[in-house]
């Protein structure tokens, strides 16, 4: 096999389907791929997690496992369950770097316990966008310092544990109304804003030795009016690189999201990263076969060999691909004890008492705590990509389990808009009616339909599990600042009284 084959496959961190290696990638792992990245489709336990990395290691011990793990609202490892742990914004606005750090490490123990080598997180854009439909409460918020102490707290807690964190989206993706799974988001920023704003977290997350930055799929005109940041040399070699001083490995985002296949397509995109300056490709969604995973590789030797890409330039991103896996190396020992203290169950694990910290409440002067079973109603949304639609969410649950005979319903626009809005106020009638939702601010059904209830129900609870925006509503209105379990647990503690 030609060198240049080697380093091709070495960029490249395919996604697979199944809960078991496919003999195609266990060839090419033979071969000398680089990377896997794993989904919620590919998981079904810990212990089965843990079987299919080894396996995995086993075909190549060099190969960087990597997963999509905020925890919070975006979660792969307990997709099932939901998360254990609040996610950002929930922490940023406990504002305790230290908790970021215990809450990060905890996330490294199990990802140690797992077998997984990089973590696709944090999140460190900062959400100065109240419209953004993709970052939202997987920011730590929409203040760049604030942003910055949390990212470099999370970063160190969780490489403590062996586990490379990725900061993302380079260069922020918090500014923006459009969702780059689906569009091409234009952050419309001048260098001074971008300075001041967007780069202080990737700063902070860079001295405390993140080691991998994730590109983000969005035109920043102010440096590049032509390319995604993903595909510009300028943003990811000048401003990155020479800039800031970053030496460690540049990944893409999901490389098939529909911002930036639809203009390049993936082959096209995939060797315009490079060329630009990224070392990995993530390459997951519904292109995980291994025609593509081929495609892929052959489209970068056929670049070099026509000169649309250097060679030096594949050489150099296989290099810091090693790089990584030399450093994990070096981490063994620490992911041996990180996954030891995970499997023993210890009982202090920070998720639900961070979650609790996390509550904010306000309350009208006659409010009182509920004691009797209450009508809860919780209004889906539409959730972004990032978020598993199948992880469970609500204080519907929690309440439950406080108050035996709640009783729990679920409104989608159609039905809150078409006739189920009276049934659930009717359900309600003689009990005390609890409203959950999720970025109420962003949704302008959402917000009739509240307004509605509460010209009726003025006496309701309502439960804001988004990214809080306007004032608050309701005889009492919490904001737990994320949906994991956690966050619902302690939302129903506040509203019995019990926190």
């Amino acid at each position: 096999m030609d060198q240049v084959r080697i380093w091709a496959d070495a960029v490249l961190q395919p996604g697979f389907v199944g809960v078991t290696p496919p003999e195609w990638l266990e060839r090419r792992l033979d071969e000398g791929l680089g990377g896997v990245v794993l989904f919620s489709r590919n998981i079904v336990d810990l212990d089965q997690l843990a079987g299919l990395t080894a396996a995995l290691k086993a075909r190549n011990p060099a190969v960087t496992v990597a997963v999509d793990e905020e925890s919070g609202d975006v979660t792969r490892l307990d997709v099932g369950s939901g998360s254990t742990r609040p996610g950002n914004h929930a922490l940023g606005a406990v504002d305790d770097p230290d908790l970021t750090a215990t809450v990060a490490a905890d996330i490294g123990d199990q990802l140690a316990a797992a077998g997984v080598t990089l973590n696709y997180a944090p999140t460190v854009d900062v959400n100065n966008n109240p419209d953004n439909p993709v970052i939202g409460v997987r920011s730590f918020g929409a203040d760049p310092e604030l942003v910055a102490r949390h990212a470099a707290a999370w970063v160190t807690g969780l490489q403590s544990r062996g586990i490379a964190a990725c900061a993302k989206h380079f260069p922020g993706h918090g500014d923006t109304d459009v969702d780059s799974h689906h569009g091409l988001p234009r952050v419309v920023a001048d260098l001074d804003r971008l300075s001041r704003v967007e780069l202080v977290p990737f700063r902070a997350a860079i001295a405390a030795g993140v080691r991998a930055i994730m590109t983000a799929h969005l035109l920043l005109p102010a440096l590049d009016p032509d390319l995604p940041a993903t595909l510009s040399p300028r943003i990811l070699t000048d401003l990155l690189r020479n800039d800031l001083g970053y030496t460690g490995l540049i990944v893409t985002d999901g490389i098939e999201m529909a911002s930036i296949r639809a203009q390049y397509g993936l082959t096209g995109a995939v060797v315009r990263a490079i060329a630009a300056g990224a070392d990995a490709v993530c390459v997951g969604g519904e292109t995980a076969d291994e025609e593509t995973a081929v495609r892929l590789r052959d489209a970068l030797v056929d670049a070099v060999h026509t000169g649309t890409l250097a060679e030096e330039r594949l050489a150099e991103a296989a290099g810091r691909v090693a790089a990584l896996a030399d450093w994990s190396a070096k981490q063994a020992g620490e992911r041996t004890e990180a996954g030891r203290r995970w499997r023993a169950g210890h009982l202090d694990r920070p998720g639900l008492a961070a979650a609790r910290r996390a509550v904010r409440t306000w309350r009208s002067a006659d409010a009182a705590p509920v004691t009797k079973p209450p009508h809860v109603v919780e209004f889906t949304t539409e959730v972004n990509m990032a978020i598993d639609g199948a992880t469970p969410w609500g204080v519907g649950g929690p309440l439950s389990a406080i108050l035996p005979g709640t009783t729990v319903e679920r409104l989608d626009r159609a039905a809150a808009t078409n006739g189920g809005l009276p049934l659930a106020l009717s359900a309600a009638s003689g009990r005390p009616l609890v409203l959950v939702v999720r970025d109420a601010h962003r949704h302008v059904w959402l917000g009739d339909v509240l307004r509605a209830v509460l010209a009726q129900r003025p006496d309701a609870y309502v439960v804001e599990m988004g990214v809080p925006g306007g004032d608050p509503v309701g005889a009492m209105h919490v904001a737990t600042h994320g949906s994991s379990p956690v966050c619902g647990q302690a939302a129903a503690e506040v509203l019995t009284g019990a926190l």
